[in-house]
C-alpha cells in the first residue's frame, strides 16, 4: 500500500499538472470503485481543481464549490498520467479523470477490488481522517503522547491510523531497523531516549525516503510505486543480509502482512517468535541467530543460509 513518502510524491506530481485545471469528466471503468452516491458523480465535471492533498494515505482532488474526490488505492491500487482521452483499460482501469493536458488513470492490478473512490461535500472531509498524528512536524511532546495513548507493540501502534498517518508496513520496518528497536517491544516499556530515538528515526525515515522518490520520478510520473525497493534495509529482504550488520534478515508473518528486522540490529540478537511456526515447532524453534544458523548447516541436515 503507498505510503507517506508515495503519497506525497503523487500529491506534487498532480499538483504540477492538474492544479487550476478544470475535471472534464470522471469515466468510470467499474461501478464498485465508486462509494459514495450523494452528491452524483456526474456533479464533479467542470470544476475547477483548487488543491491537492494527501489525507493520511488517501489522496484529495479539493474542487470548486465545496466539493472533492477522495481516492484510497488500498494495496494494489496506482494512478497513471496519460494522454488526454485515454482509452481505460478493460480489466485494471478502475476510473479516469479527464483534464485538458492529460488523463489521470487510476488503475488496479489483481482481481481483488480495493482501491475507492468517493465524492463528497468538502465539509465531509473529516470522515475520511483517522485521527493519526502527522508526525514530520510534530514536537517530541506530540509524538510521545500519541505512541504511549494505547500500549500496543511498535509495528502495530507505527502501523495504525488512529496514532500516526500515513505508515504502514514497509515503512515501520525501515523505521524500526533505522531507530534499533524490536518491532514486537511494547509502547509501556519504552524509555524516553527510545522515544525519542523513534521519533527521530521516523522523520529522518519518511523524509529520506520521500526526497529519494521525488529525484526519482523528476519532472516525470510515478510509474513504479512498489513496497518493496532493494535499497531498502530490510523489508521484503528475508535472510538477506542485514545492510549493516551482515545478518540474515528476519520475518514474522501475520494475516496478509510480514515484519521484517535485523535480528541483531533490533533485538540483541534473539529471533522474535513467529506465532505459527512456533507454537507448531515448540522446543524446536531457535531462539537465537546463532541456533537458526546451526539448523540451517548442512552438518545439522538442514539447508545451507
Amino acid at each position: 500500500m503507498p505510503e507517506y513518502p508515495d503519497v506525497e510524491v503523487y500529491v506534487d506530481c498532480l499538483k504540477k499538472r492538474i492544479l487550476g485545471q478544470t475535471l472534464e469528466a470522471v469515466r468510470l471503468g467499474s461501478p464498485f470503485v465508486l462509494r459514495s452516491v450523494d452528491p452524483p458523480i456526474r456533479e464533479a465535471g467542470g470544476r475547477e481543481v483548487t488543491d491537492v492533498l494527501r489525507l493520511g494515505k488517501r489522496i484529495v482532488l479539493a474542487l470548486e464549490g465545496e466539493r472533492a474526490l477522495v481516492i484510497h488505492l488500498m494495496i494494489a491500487g496506482r494512478l497513471l498520467w496519460q494522454k488526454p482521452g485515454y482509452k481505460l483499460p478493460r480489466k485494471a482501469g478502475l476510473a479516469a479523470f479527464d483534464f485538458e493536458p492529460g488523463t489521470l488513470l487510476l488503475r488496479e492490478a489483481g482481481s481483488k477490488r480495493r482501491a475507492s473512490l468517493h465524492f463528497v461535500h468538502s465539509n465531509d472531509l473529516a470522515a475520511f481522517d483517522r485521527g493519526g498524528l502527522e508526525v514530520i512536524n510534530a514536537s517530541a511532546a506530540d509524538f510521545k503522547e500519541a505512541l504511549l495513548r494505547e500500549n500496543h507493540t511498535l509495528k502495530r501502534s507505527l502501523t495504525d491510523p488512529r496514532l500516526f498517518s500515513g505508515i504502514g508496513n514497509a515503512y515501520s520496518d525501515e523505521i524500526l531497523h533505522h531507530a534499533r528497536l524490536s518491532p514486537l517491544k511494547w509502547t509501556s516499556r519504552l524509555a524516553d531516549d527510545e522515544i525519542e530515538r523513534l521519533r527521530a528515526s521516523t522523520v529522518t525515515v519518511l523524509e529520506e525516503w520521500r526526497l529519494r522518490l521525488q529525484a526519482e520520478v523528476g519532472d516525470g510520473f510515478p510509474k513504479k510505486v512498489t513496497a518493496f525497493r532493494k535499497e531498502m534495509a530490510v523489508h521484503g529482504r528475508f535472510r538477506l543480509p542485514c545492510p549493516d550488520c551482515g545478518s540474515p534478515v528476519q520475518r514474522i508473518l501475520y494475516a496478509e502482512n510480514e515484519c521484517n528486522y535485523c535480528a541483531r540490529c533490533q533485538n540483541k540478537g534473539r529471533l522474535l517468535a513467529d506465532r505459527a511456526l512456533s507454537r507448531l515447532l515448540k522446543k524446536d524453534w531457535p531462539r537465537s541467530l546463532e541456533e537458526l544458523e546451526e539448523l540451517r548447516s548442512p552438518s545439522a541436515g538442514g539447508a545451507p543460509a
